[in-house]
């Protein structure tokens, strides 16, 4: 196995210079970064992790809390934020905790005590929890955040429009003659409800309409509370002629009861989504979405992480990639302008 002294072998530099370089100390030259990051790649160098215990050092690992109840985008997520922090030498530890007891800074603060990670990766809600970041701002562990919606100044925020997203796919189902649009919007602990509410709307008003009440129905990012929402939006006299669910779980739950009441997609009724996840690909009739660049996504933040950690410094940013439309066989022109 490759050694410490082999990469300063390497390089022509002391162990305790390479060590300073591997712990990301602030008083090295940028000519010896340069030499110790040449030695590590011809050498194929990978730090010993179980050296984690001493007193000072790294543990090189990056730590991510998820929800017990697991949704397609986080388990995406997961697979970015592995792949970025393998290719930089970390270690990407999940911690699942239970979302639903709003104990997510006690979740943190435990994970920070057992495991001592070199940095946090924050998705919704627990990316808005300001007791969570105050923890870790405590602590000095720098943090990167999914989709934030509160004190964007605070981590390395990673986020889509998602305002806009919501928009262009409401417009997208105006383009295809429906005009008695359905809406059904996620938990209010997650800003992303709001956030694509809002486009709904904006789209809505753009076209100088204001939907009645009974086409908003609420919802919690879940495929149960999307068929309930969905039964309800069905109950309307008359129906809606397009669903808009806030995300895909919810879309799938739609189809599901609107399938069992023998209402054909996209026919009688046009069904979409919002994530771009793995159950949006496998479904039939295949679902209409906004498709996030979510590993992009978990990569961009991993690497903003890591980049505070080498440096030994923890700083403020925001990074917006781009979403698509998807526009898939859930969707259809309204039957009445297809007639």
């Amino acid at each position: 196995m490759t050694t410490i002294k082999d990469v300063a072998a390497r390089a022509g530099l002391s162990v305790m210079t390479v060590s300073r370089v591997l712990n990301g100390e602030r008083h090295v030259s940028a000519q010896a970064r340069e030499k110790v990051q040449a030695a590590i790649e011809a050498l194929g160098y990978r730090r010993n992790v179980f050296a984690r215990g001493l007193p000072g050092a790294r543990s090189f690992l990056i730590c991510m809390l998820i929800p017990e109840i697991i949704p397609d985008y986080v388990a995406e997520f997961q697979q970015g934020a592995v792949e970025k922090c393998r290719s930089a030498g970390y270690h990407l530890v999940v911690q699942p905790f239970d979302s639903r007891t709003g104990m997510a800074a006690q979740a943190v603060a435990a994970a920070v005590a057992s495991l001592r990670p070199d940095g946090f990766l924050l998705l919704p809600p627990v990316s808005d929890d300001l007791a969570a970041l105050d923890m870790l701002d405590k602590a000095g562990v720098p943090y990167g955040r999914l989709a934030p919606s509160v004190a964007p100044e605070r981590g390395a925020c990673v986020a889509i429009d998602e305002v806009e997203a919501a928009r262009a796919m409401t417009a997208a189902l105006f383009d295809l003659g429906h005009r008695r649009i359905g809406f059904i919007g996620g938990p209010p602990n997650h800003g992303a409800s709001a956030w694509r509410l809002e486009g709904y709307l904006r789209a809505m008003s753009e076209r100088g309409l204001t939907p009645e009440p009974g086409l908003v129905q609420d919802g919690d990012f879940m495929f149960e509370g999307g068929e309930a929402a969905g039964a309800r939006l069905l109950d309307l006299t008359p129906p809606p002629s397009a669903i808009f669910a806030g995300n895909d779980d919810m879309a799938l739950g739609v189809m599901a009861v609107a399938q069992r009441r023998g209402v054909s997609l996209p026919r009688d009724l046009s069904v979409v989504g919002f994530d771009g996840g793995e159950s949006a690909d496998l479904v039939w009739p295949q679902l209409t979405t906004v498709r996030q660049p979510v590993r992009e996504m978990a990569a961009t933040a991993a690497a903003a992480v890591i980049a505070m950690v080498e440096a030994g410094e923890r700083v403020a940013s925001l990074q917006q990639l781009d979403f698509a439309l998807l526009m898939r066989a859930s969707s259809a022109p309204r039957a009445e302008v297809r007639d």
